[in-house]
């Protein structure tokens, strides 16, 4: 199928293949943290929103399924690998300085925007600086740590429906103001509509550069202290539920260090799986089905997953 999609998008939209953005069966383990999963398909690298709107019109007119990648850091890929095409966002990473605030692209890291609000004085992005994920990631769910979240920063956003109608339309792009995004844990209307992220104006606080940095790196040491910084994984495997301690739930059920094939629970933080050098992402959706078993017979509480799960398992 990746030759006949290949051909056909040469043969439709020959630019894009001289633009050099489409690639065939690229391995998706080089673009997760989890270091997991086989290869995409078709794998496209836009850098201009023309382009990923005609990548998406060829998609919905030929019934190709397509999945939109940011930095892949909250997401379990398949050993099999991905059918159809992968978009990936990595090219969209312009960042605008205003006065109070900061327009990102959906490929911009946190990282580098939390640094590029460092450098111009604008505090609000401590928190995020450490997530290892993208602008477009931490809208679509609503990204957090210690007390803070994206909504609480987040002023507007600018998305794309992916519906022929409407990418067919002079103007396919529309804005979602802050009330707009029915933010809520780990959640926003980007998973209910299916919508894009294309970028979003974050309102900041003024703050001299090594007040900001200093909170930057407190919050990076507790990182390091007590979250598996030195393994591949997925982050927070699930989302916590409603009175209780998700790592703490694991670690009671005598769970630390608990492995299937190389996939394994963190000594050092329950709530993660860490990948210990060749897990598979067989060996993951096992563990965390397991997992859920002992947790939920122990405490009745059925966890669910916060990291999304890409292909067959």
């Amino acid at each position: 199928m990746s030759m006949d999609t290949f051909l056909l998008l040469r043969k439709e939209y020959p630019q894009l293949i001289d633009e050099g953005i489409v690639h065939i069966e690229v391995p998706l383990k080089e673009h997760c943290s989890f270091n997991i999963g086989g290869p995409a398909e078709v794998f496209c690298t836009p850098y201009t929103q023309k382009q990923l709107v005609t990548l998406l019109k060829f998609c919905l007119g030929h019934n190709i399924p397509y999945f939109i990648l940011g930095k892949g850091s909250n997401l379990l890929i398949s050993d099999k690998g991905v059918k159809g095409i992968v978009i990936s966002t990595e090219r969209f990473d312009k960042i605008t300085l205003g006065k109070h605030y900061l327009s990102a692209f959906c490929g911009v890291t946190l990282k580098d925007l939390g640094n590029f609000a460092c450098e111009n004085g604008l505090s609000g992005l401590e928190f995020a600086s450490g997530i290892p994920g993208s602008v477009g990631g931490a809208v679509f769910m609503n990204a957090g740590a210690y007390g803070n979240e994206i909504k609480d920063v987040l002023y507007s956003s600018r998305a794309i429906l992916p519906t022929q109608e409407k990418l067919s339309s002079p103007n396919p792009v529309f804005y979602l103001k802050a009330s707009e995004h029915n933010f809520s844990y780990r959640h926003s209307v980007f998973q209910d509509l299916g919508l894009i992220h294309l970028s979003s104006l974050f309102i900041l606080k003024k703050d001299k550069p090594e007040n900001i940095r200093q909170r930057m790196q407190e919050l990076q040491q507790k990182r390091q202290d007590k979250q598996p910084m030195d393994l591949p994984s997925a982050g927070s495997v699930f989302k916590r539920p409603e009175g209780f301690f998700t790592g703490k739930l694991i670690e009671e059920c005598g769970l630390k260090g608990f492995r299937i094939g190389d996939a394994a629970i963190s000594e050092k933080h329950c709530g993660f799986i860490v990948n210990l050098g060749s897990a598979t992402a067989k060996d993951v959706f096992q563990l965390i089905q397991h997992i859920q078993k002992v947790v939920y017979e122990r405490y009745g509480v059925h966890l669910q997953t916060e990291i999304r799960i890409l292909g067959e398992i």
